[in-house]
């Protein structure tokens, strides 16, 4: 029960309580550019969830290996060289999740392009790793990657899917207006980006502030 009550509990914070695109701003970069339909969305919401959890387990058990081995010692070596080791962790999942997209989904990797790349950058996984992952147990980081990723991943999804029936009338191929329909093209350009993201951040601060009023 109070694995599901935790389970449950991270993966609000990740979807409303601490949204990383919504509420805390970070991210935005990907959300941006690769959020022009649905499914690039969903491809670079998987792609950097993949690279978090994995990351955030790999850090988690590092330090722990680290503080059996060496104790305080090694831990305070470490400590001045913590963030390489971070980024080269990072890396090495990004570029496996590369490989993966680009041998098994050519076509989606060809939308997504460099931004696969720049996951290795993304200010949510390595913010995670520095202020989460190297602190807490192995369970605690598996919880939060989970709960960041899937409101990462969720956010990425509602901002590509409004993009997409605005900008182009359809959704995962799939027609929603009938012919008459004169799609907003400005929605799927960088400009409809900002007006979209910008809304929702609105929406969620608007949601934040109510909640607040009633605690």
């Amino acid at each position: 029960m109070k694995l599901v009550k935790a389970t449950l509990g991270e993966i609000y914070r990740g979807l409303f309580k601490e949204n990383p695109i919504f509420i805390l701003n970070l991210g935005l970069c990907p959300a941006l550019a690769t959020s022009t339909s649905l499914k690039n969305s969903l491809g670079m919401g998987l792609s950097t969830t993949s690279v978090l959890l994995l990351s955030n387990v790999s850090i988690s058990l590092l330090v722990v290996v680290f503080k059996l081995v060496g104790g305080q010692d090694v831990m305070k070596r470490i400590e001045k060289i913590r963030v390489p080791i971070y980024i080269v962790i990072i890396a090495s999942f990004v570029s496996i999740v590369d490989m993966i997209l680009k041998g098994y989904f050519p076509a989606l990797a060809k939308e997504l392009g460099l931004f696969i790349a720049l996951i290795v950058v993304n200010c949510n996984i390595l913010g995670r790793a520095e202020t989460f992952a190297s602190k807490n147990t192995l369970f605690a980081s598996l919880m939060d990657a989970i709960g960041i990723g899937l409101g990462f991943t969720g956010a990425l999804m509602l901002i590509g899917s409004i993009r997409e029936i605005l900008g182009a009338g359809q959704i995962m191929g799939l027609r929603i207006f009938g012919e008459n329909f004169k799609p907003a093209i400005i929605f799927i350009l960088a400009p409809g980006a900002f007006i979209t993201i910008g809304l929702l951040m609105g929406f969620f601060r608007f949601l934040t502030l109510r909640r607040e009023k009633r605690v």
